[in-house]
Formats: structure tokens, C-alpha cells, sequence
């Protein structure tokens, strides 16, 4: 999480608030797949109690460090295949999403051009992570270690007097966590408990969080469009799913195609 912070840039989000919206509606992911697993134990297809539902919801917010955490708290037992489904569906971000973007946008949609609003301020890039912090431990104490550290990772990057420390940690620090977490989770995968039934609903309920998180980021974008003036650009509502950077490396490729000059 400190690499993802010092790998953000919260200047365009700064400039124009209601981009927020587009990532609480890619959110919905998550209370489908949720709704989903408690839908297939009800049918006595798969059990899932409520707790392991809670954690594979956590597949649909595409992130795969808070899925790990997440899971280990609500149901250890699944820690392994939670994991798997998260960072599977991660890099395939590229498969998943073009077809649900193209299918929910036209293509005068994907050619809007959005414009900076404002320039912002160095000073409120550097208060922006320390009132997050704040309002995150008054609001939501559990989520403030792991949002801690990335609002310190980004306060780094902005204030500009660690540059060598914010060099390490967006590259060669981040790059050496994501390998020993690989590992960490490897070691989760017991055969007697990764080959199991729940394993495939998982796989399954993973890639309809991921399809209901990139439509319902795409759908607000619209909805915002309807009583603004300044166009939102659909495509990016995609990005609101947190496969950083994958999902915006999408959005602007996806938008490439249709105005290359965008």
C-alpha cells in the first residue's frame, strides 16, 4: 500500500471531486459477489457461511493486498484460492473489461475529450493525504493501518523532500513485497483445501465481480454526464476498480482506439 501511495497522483481527483463517485460505483462488485455467494449457499450449491462470503465479496473491489487481509481475518481457510481468484482477475483486467466498456459506451462516448478544471496546488496534494488519514482513523480505525501507509506513501511522493526513499519504495521495495507475498500465499495452498467445490465458486463469482465493478463505474460516468457541462469520459469509470495500474492503462488504451490523438 505505501508503493500503490507513492505511485498515485490525486491532482486530477483533486481538480475534479465527482471522479470519486466512479470509484464507490465500482464498488458494487463487491456486495454482488457477496449477495451471489449467499445466494449459492441458500440453493445448496455451494456452502458459504456469512463470514466467507464476506471475504470473497472483497475479489470485486479488484485489490489484491486487501483481499489477502481481508480474508485472513474472515475466513483463513479460503485464504489461498481468495487470493488466486484476486490476482488472476487482476491480470486479466485487459480481457475482461474492452468487451463490458465497448458494450456500455458509443463511440462518440469514447471519444469525449475531459479538460483540467484547475491546477492544483502543491500544498493541497500534501494536506490531502494527512486529512484522509485523519478522517479515516476517526471514521474507520479498523482500515487505518493499511490506508495509513498509503497516505504516507503518497505523502512522500508529494512533499519532494524524500525523492531517493519515494524512488524505492514505488519500484524496487513495492517489487520485492509483491514477490514475497506471492510466496506467503503460495504456501496457503493446500491441495486438501484449494481443490474443493468452493474454489470454483469463487473463480466464478470473482469474474462477476469484476464485470459488475467495471459496469458500474462505466454507468455512473454516464449518469454524471446527464447533469454536467464539463463530459466525463465513460471510459475512465472502468478505472475505478483498484487493478492499479492496470485498469487505467485500459481505459486510456481502450480510448486510444477510438481517438488516437485523445
Amino acid at each position: 500500500f505505501m508503493g500503490v501511495g507513492a505511485m498515485t497522483d490525486f491532482g486530477p481527483l483533486l481538480a475534479n471531486p465527482r471522479t470519486l463517485l466512479l470509484g464507490a460505483a465500482a464498488q458494487f462488485g463487491i456486495f454482488a459477489t457477496v449477495l451471489g455467494a449467499l445466494t449459492l449457499n441458500y440453493f445448496g450449491l455451494i456452502s458459504f457461511t456469512l463470514p466467507q462470503a464476506a471475504a470473497i465479496g472483497i475479489i470485486g473491489g479488484a485489490d489484491g493486498p486487501t483481499a489477502i487481509y481481508l480474508s485472513g481475518k474472515l475466513a483463513p481457510e479460503l485464504l489461498g484460492a481468495i487470493a488466486v481468484a484476486a490476482y488472476s482477475y487482476m491480470a486479466l483486467v485487459p480481457l475482461i473489461q474492452p468487451p463490458i466498456m465497448k458494450a456500455l459506451t458509443s463511440e462518440t462516448e469514447r471519444k469525449i475529450r475531459m479538460v483540467q478544471l484547475r491546477t492544483v496546488s502543491k500544498r493541497e496534494k500534501i494536506l490531502f493525504p494527512v486529512v484522509l488519514l485523519m478522517l479515516v482513523a476517526l471514521l474507520l480505525p479498523d482500515a487505518a493501518p493499511l490506508l495509513g501507509m498509503f497516505c504516507f506513501g503518497n505523502l512522500m511522493r508529494e512533499s519532494g523532500v524524500v525523492e531517493r526513499l519515494s524512488d524505492t519504495v514505488q519500484n524496487g521495495l513495492i517489487n520485492i513485497v509483491t514477490i514475497f507475498l506471492g510466496l506467503s500465499v503460495g504456501a496457503k495452498l493446500v491441495a486438501d483445501k484449494f481443490l474443493q467445490p468452493q474454489t470454483l465458486g469463487i473463480l466464478l463469482l470473482g469474474v462477476i465481480a469484476f464485470g459488475i465493478g467495471t459496469a458500474a463505474g462505466v454507468l455512473m460516468a454516464k449518469l454524471l454526464n446527464l447533469c454536467s457541462k464539463n463530459k466525463i469520459n465513460p471510459l475512465i469509470g472502468s478505472a475505478g476498480v483498484s487493478a492499479v495500474p492496470m485498469a487505467a492503462r485500459v481505459s486510456n488504451k481502450v480510448g486510444l482506439e477510438s481517438d488516437p490523438q485523445n
